[in-house]
């Protein structure tokens, strides 16, 4: 280590001065336009779903209220079949939530890696212009606010989605 310091210094020392940038990867992601439209997408696009399985939901309540309320004084044969239903409606609702929890996470894993490249080479790009020789992502121990460039590259970023037609 202590090699790669001084070569690094004394190679320092025949250049110009280096610039270092420091960006804050967890922010980007939280506000960078491109991955908030990308949960709007994904929101929109699983709501049906979520919704028949609420109403789902609220129907098994329902016939689970009855069973307790009504079991009592219904024949044996109906007690029994509606004991059967609730049971399969119970089975669907945990396998078609655990189905959406699966293709969500696919579909958001996609989202976001589509936007982590283009959160990147938004990074990249904005280094190569403003002649950063390095950025550094977090986590870091510290960064001064001096060379915290995570709002510049948040603005490109809003300026870039804006261009193409994006909302938020």
């Amino acid at each position: 280590m202590t090699l790669v310091l001084g070569l690094a210094s004394s190679a320092g020392a025949q250049s110009p001065a280096m610039r270092i940038g420091y960006v804050d990867m967890k922010r980007l992601i939280d506000n960078a336009p491109q991955v908030i439209t990308g949960r709007q997408k994904l929101e929109r696009e699983f709501a049906p779903r979520d919704a028949a399985l609420n109403a789902d939901e609220t129907r098994l309540a329902a016939l689970r209220s009855r069973y307790e309320r009504d079991s009592a004084s219904m024949s044996r044969a109906d007690a029994e079949s509606l004991r059967r239903e609730i049971d399969a409606l119970d089975r669907s609702i945990k396998r078609n939530r655990e189905n959406l929890r699966s293709e969500l996470k696919t579909r958001s894993d996609q989202e976001l890696d589509r936007s982590w490249r283009e959160i990147n080479n938004a990074v990249i790009e904005f280094a190569r212009e403003q002649g950063i020789d390095l950025i550094v992502p977090s986590p870091v121990v510290y960064a001064s606010p001096r060379i915290d460039v995570t709002d510049q590259v948040l603005e490109r970023l809003r300026r870039e989605h804006a261009s193409r037609g994006g909302t938020p």
